[in-house]
């Protein structure tokens, strides 16, 4: 059993071995962003490497405050709309502007449906993404009465915008990763639409992908694969003999209690007592047969009982017509 158990111990430290060494080998994911794709003209140096004070999270905003205006930019999903709520008579909200982005009447293709995602307001504009599940997306600028100002349309689906240094950031999510769209704000928002533009695939590499370029010819996954097997088959034998040594051990407790229960040492006092036992259990048996019957006279007594001639006793009666009409 020492021997298994070393063999056992040394399957598992090779084991974790080779797992460290493929963890080390695994490519970085950054590794798998391709090289970037410009849209329009040449985009100007150093679009993405400005110095940021502090990194950037992509997140969708579904409401916003516009001080200027001294209302409230909601987006309404659901009706694919984006509301600009302003304060009314009597202190409550009320909509004061409306902008569609998409028509969701008598459709069916739900997943080609633009709903806005993402709302920002940006000095006297409003700027919403909208976009759909399936690849399409638009950014539109909206001027305080929510109308259409500009339009820029991208051919994956897009869920977060963010502004920083003179640039609109547009993240989305590809089937193979995910796309960042610089747009360049030189010109202003205005200009947005015919601006410059540079598009980032970022690749997300499989975990299979990652293995087949750690490892090309397989040695290693067939290694694992079959170490794994035979650490599984050693550690099943273990835990069969284990229980069988268990369940031997319990039988053979339960065979001796029972073989000790059976022999017990017979005393002089005990085989007297046990005797007089046997004595009352005999008398008894015989008192009971003995009480078993009444007892009775053995003569036996024949008296003749005459009775009275009735027509329901005649035995002619009962005989059949034939003897009677014989006679």
């Amino acid at each position: 059993m020492n021997t298994v158990y070393r063999l056992l111990f040394a399957g598992l430290m090779c084991f974790a071995t080779l797992a460290g060494a493929a963890q080390g080998r695994q490519p970085d994911a950054v590794a798998g962003a391709t090289q970037a794709t410009p849209h329009q003209g040449q985009p100007h140096q150093g679009c993405m490497t400005h110095g940021m004070a502090k990194p950037v999270e992509f997140q969708s905003t579904k409401i916003c405050f516009a001080p200027h205006w001294g209302a409230f930019v909601a987006i309404d999903s659901v009706e694919c709309s984006v509301h600009l709520v302003k304060q009314v008579d009597g202190g409550r909200l009320d909509t004061a502007a409306c902008f569609t982005t998409d028509n969701t009447r008598k459709r069916h293709d739900l997943k080609n449906i633009l709903r806005p995602v993402s709302v920002s307001v940006m000095g006297q504009y409003v700027v919403v993404l909208a976009s759909a599940v399936n690849d399409t997306a638009y950014i539109a600028l909206l001027d305080q009465n929510m109308n259409l100002v500009a339009r820029r349309g991208f051919n994956s689906p897009m869920y977060a915008m963010h502004f920083e240094h003179g640039n609109m950031f547009v993240v989305g999510r590809n089937p193979l990763g995910y796309d960042i769209n610089v747009l360049s704000l030189r010109d202003g928002l205005e200009g947005f639409e015919q601006g410059e533009a540079l598009t980032h695939h970022y690749r997300v590499f499989k975990q299979s992908e990652k293995i087949k370029m750690s490892d090309p010819v397989g040695i290693g996954l067939t290694f694992v694969a079959v170490a794994v097997v035979f650490l599984a088959l050693i550690c099943i034998a273990l835990i069969l003999l284990g229980s069988g040594r268990l369940f031997r051990d319990m039988e053979d407790k339960e065979k001796a209690d029972k073989k000790a229960s059976k022999v017990k040492p017979v005393s002089e006092g005990s085989s007297t007592a046990s005797n007089e036992l046997y004595a009352a259990i005999a008398a008894a048996i015989h008192l009971y047969n003995d009480e078993l019957h009444d007892e009775e006279d053995t003569v036996i007594t024949i008296q003749k009982v005459e009775r009275e001639w009735t027509p329901w006793n005649a035995k002619y009666y009962n005989m059949n017509h034939y003897f009677n009409n014989k006679k």
